[in-house]
């Protein structure tokens, strides 16, 4: 294999899950914080993150290390307590500042390109405890954080992700209740916290394009998860059709209000109402948006930011129950290969990569696409024959390739595509 030049390498990490100092130099509380602290079942051996990898005061470390990998790209996310620790900017604590500052200057200052979330999961417990995401009083409230993280670091900073993974976070948080803060609503918490994420991020998206873009000459997005979706048997149209729903629960569910019309896909809204109606309830649990809504939120994406891992095999069963839930809602069950091999819930499926891409390229006119997560785990304890993990980058690679993709957004090809 022969990387185009100009080929983008970077790495991502996020705040909460490597910079430790969880009370230092005035930073509030998140509610991960909160979640880890109460420890219980949901928490992996009672651990934390109260000093994770270290990061805020191993920074320089981790710059070495980014030295010598040679990376083009440094993805990382910003802690919206270490800077704002109530969550507003009523209180703005400059220790935190002068942290994100010193890691912007130093990746310029080494040709790295900066490219940061404002939001990665870890929501002040401020916030959280005036009802988070599941209040309509965070779409202002993200709104002017996110104002603040222009003004303050847009001068340096040209790429932005203003959620990381709001679909991964609306379920897991909201509806299963597995994420911080840990309070399930099943069947109607992730779609009201999914509703107000898409709200709060299109409106922070106005505000750059208003107020800072003209000057600072950046872009703005947000993260999607994706897990590839293939029916389980191929020839089995019902297998096919819920395969497809999947993927429009999963990715298309935020993607085409964005990227696309400013409502939700039509399969979408049509499955939960039937799912509602056979529930009881008098109408559809998914929240609708009004029609200055679906203008405001149209067209609110610079580029296409994806994470890929992995992918499922998707089978079709309907809940003849009419359980509440969001796999009950999508009608499928979901499950790997058993020819696949992986480590914990990431199985090695390359050509799954290349199926997403080209959804995403005929489904969304051929946007710019950056893999902005992308990667393989290592066993506890870590072993120095990572076989299986750099076979894993060895055949993602050769799949993208097979596609013809470009290595960064200036190149010409069928998908154009930076990784890291």
């Amino acid at each position: 294999m022969a990387f185009p030049v100009g080929f983008g390498w970077g790495a991502a990490t996020a705040a909460y899950q490597v910079e430790g100092g969880w009370d230092a130099d005035g930073r509030g509380p998140c509610v991960w914080d909160t979640f880890t602290h109460q420890g219980g079942d949901r928490v992996f051996k009672n651990q934390t993150g109260d000093v994770a990898c270290g990061s805020y005061t191993l920074w320089e470390e981790d710059l070495k290390c980014i030295k010598q990998l040679g990376l083009t790209h440094y993805r990382f996310s910003l802690s919206w307590s270490r800077l704002l620790p109530d969550g507003t900017t009523g209180f703005i604590n400059q220790k935190g500042i002068d942290y994100y500052n010193k890691i912007i200057d130093d990746l310029l200052a080494n040709g790295v390109k900066p490219i940061v979330a404002i939001y990665h999961f870890d929501l002040p417990q401020a916030l959280e405890d005036q009802g988070g995401w599941l209040s309509e009083a965070i779409i202002e409230v993200f709104d002017k954080y996110s104002q603040f993280c222009f003004s303050t670091f847009g001068d340096r900073v040209k790429q932005w992700i203003t959620i990381n993974e709001p679909n991964t976070l609306a379920t897991m948080a909201y509806d299963f209740g597995i994420f911080a803060p840990g309070v399930p609503h099943i069947g109607t918490g992730g779609y009201q916290a999914a509703h107000n994420m898409i709200k709060a991020h299109a409106k922070s998206w106005h505000s750059y394009d208003s107020l800072f873009r003209k000057e600072q000459k950046g872009m703005v997005s947000l993260s999607l998860f994706v897990c590839w979706l293939e029916p389980a048997d191929p020839n089995s149209k019902p297998d096919q059709e819920a395969a497809k729903r999947a993927i429009n629960f999963q990715l298309d569910f935020f993607a085409k209000p964005i990227f696309i019309d400013g409502d939700y896909p039509e399969l979408v809204k049509s499955q939960i109402a039937y799912m509602s109606k056979k529930q009881g309830y008098p109408s559809s649990r998914l929240p609708e948006f009004t029609e200055e809504e679906k203008k405001m939120i149209k067209g609110t994406a610079d580029f296409f930011a994806v994470q890929y891992y992995t992918s499922r095999l998707v089978k079709h069963q309907e809940s003849n129950k009419g359980e509440l839930g969001f796999l009950q809602d999508v009608g499928i069950e979901y499950f790997p290969d058993p020819s696949w091999k992986g480590v914990g819930w990431i199985y090695v499926v390359p050509w799954g990569i290349r199926k997403l891409l080209k959804y995403i390229k005929d489904m969304y006119n051929s946007p710019v696409i950056y893999i902005t997560e992308n990667g393989f785990p290592q066993c506890d304890p870590p072993s120095l024959d990572d076989t299986q993990r750099w076979e894993y980058f060895r055949q993602t690679f050769q799949e993208l390739f097979k596609g013809n993709y470009s290595g960064t957004v200036h190149k010409s090809g069928s998908i154009q595509v930076v990784v890291w």
